[in-house]
């Protein structure tokens, strides 16, 4: 793509926006989503089915480190300086070659389709409107083609899960690129399924019900992947016929492309179904083989899971253009390190040779301060605004946006900064523990 990137917020950004909303509260209008993360959490939950809201809200185990990775950033305190200019402050960011109006970034979602149905269509038509580049999940419940037709010039990258299949990755790697992707996040940490109470208790997987393989179901690979198993004779125990496994069945053929009729009678909707569950991931998968990817494309690769010094200093080695730390919002490992413990030794480990981006507990402008501060280029928010789409679609996503980018300019100039790029570690004090 070689269209302009879209302005940077203007200047008295998180004032103007504050100041328009109390404007707007004088005639009666309130804002469509709470700007406080605590209440956007509450509302949303309060409108999501249990199966939603157990995806999207629950983690591994004791949800230990999802407790972890707020307690991390918590430890860090803003200390701020005062009577300095701060009059014009510029939000934007310079990553991989393009220039961002913010620092902020929609991190992949999966499944999304669980909370609405255009759900992927209305995340990518908010974020483009406010030039934030917006990951599309390699579990999307929309496939990339489509996602891509609704962005016009919006930044765009994709995230990849290895799977089992090198020709599927292959062909997910062509798509993204021809799709305008401007980055490939090969997600490191997910090879399986962290143990999720929440959804174990529900008994409930999205992918078994149709719900986030679009980006498979419209892969020519992957289809005739599809193909193959369907002209194989069907082997194993028939399963035993119940209202939920025709309730699942159902839900499989309404969530499949195509026709409903057509699709139920073809048998092809379950067969997409347990050929994803064959070749969603690869467990065996090593730092070598990343020059498969770097062979396909001409993107600049990020990989995103990285907790430990040594595997960021093993990412420059192998070639990679960024890395993402990252424990994936808590959902895989219980009792991990939280993400802003481990970012300080990874930055350092990293010596600016290349970006370091931050995932993992962004709830707010401070916290975006924070990772910045601490050594991050950029932040990747998944949650809110997964809360701000379930409470009010398109406008819910852009108003869970607009709050953090707003909030993190104030924050920026009442400590005493105009730029994302004067901010280091000794803005911060390290609280002392409890």
């Amino acid at each position: 793509m070689n269209a302009s990137p879209p302005p940077a917020p203007p200047t008295g950004f998180g004032r103007d926006t504050q100041s328009t909303m109390y404007r707007d509260g004088a005639s009666g209008h309130r804002p469509s989503v709470p700007t406080g993360a605590q209440a956007l959490f509450d509302a949303a939950h309060a409108v999501m089915s249990p199966e939603a809201w157990a995806y999207v809200a629950g983690s591994s185990g004791s949800e230990s480190t999802t407790e972890a990775n707020r307690a991390a950033l918590d430890r860090w305190r803003i200390l701020p300086r005062v009577l300095r200019n701060v009059a014009v402050r510029e939000l934007g960011i310079d990553l991989f070659g393009h220039r961002y109006p913010s620092p902020v970034i929609a991190a992949p979602i999966g499944a999304l389709g669980l909370v609405r149905r255009d759900a992927d269509l209305a995340v990518a038509r908010a974020t483009s409107k406010l030039g934030i580049p917006y990951v599309f999940s390699n579990q999307a419940s929309s496939s990339m083609e489509d996602t891509a037709a609704v962005m016009g010039d919006g930044p765009r990258w994709f995230q990849l899960y290895w799977s089992s299949s090198d020709d599927l990755v292959a062909s997910l790697l062509r798509r993204a690129e021809a799709s305008g992707a401007q980055a490939i996040v090969i997600t490191l940490d997910t090879h399986t399924l962290g143990w999720r109470p929440r959804d174990l208790d529900l008994a409930y997987l999205p992918f078994i019900h149709g719900i986030g393989i679009a980006q498979y179901t419209s892969d020519p690979v992957f289809r005739e992947l599809v193909r193959e198993r369907l002209a194989r004779p069907a082997s194993g125990p028939r399963p035993k016929v119940t209202p939920s496994a025709i309730r699942t069945l159902l839900d499989m053929t309404r969530n499949h492309p195509g026709k409903f009729l057509p699709n139920l009678r073809s048998g092809e909707p379950k067969a997409a179904v347990e050929t994803f569950l064959d070749v969603f991931s690869r467990p065996s998968l090593t730092w070598e083989e990343l020059d498969f990817a770097r062979e396909r494309t001409s993107l600049p690769i990020v990989l995103k899971g990285i907790q430990h010094p040594d595997d960021a200093r093993r990412a420059i080695a192998a070639g990679v253009d960024g890395i993402i730390v990252s424990n994936h919002g808590g959902r895989q490992i219980d009792g991990a390190v939280g993400s802003a413990d481990a970012l300080p030794a990874i930055v350092e480990a990293i010596n600016g040779a290349i970006p370091v981006l931050f995932d993992s507990g962004i709830r707010g402008g401070s916290d975006i301060f924070t990772a910045l501060a601490l050594g991050a280029t950029a932040v990747l928010v998944g949650r809110p605004y997964v809360c701000g789409l379930a409470l009010a679609g398109e406008r819910g996503v852009s108003e869970v946006f607009r709050n953090l980018i707003a909030e993190f300019d104030i924050v920026l100039g009442l400590s005493g900064h105009t730029s994302p790029k004067e901010l280091s570690i000794d803005d911060l004090i390290r609280a002392p523990l409890p």
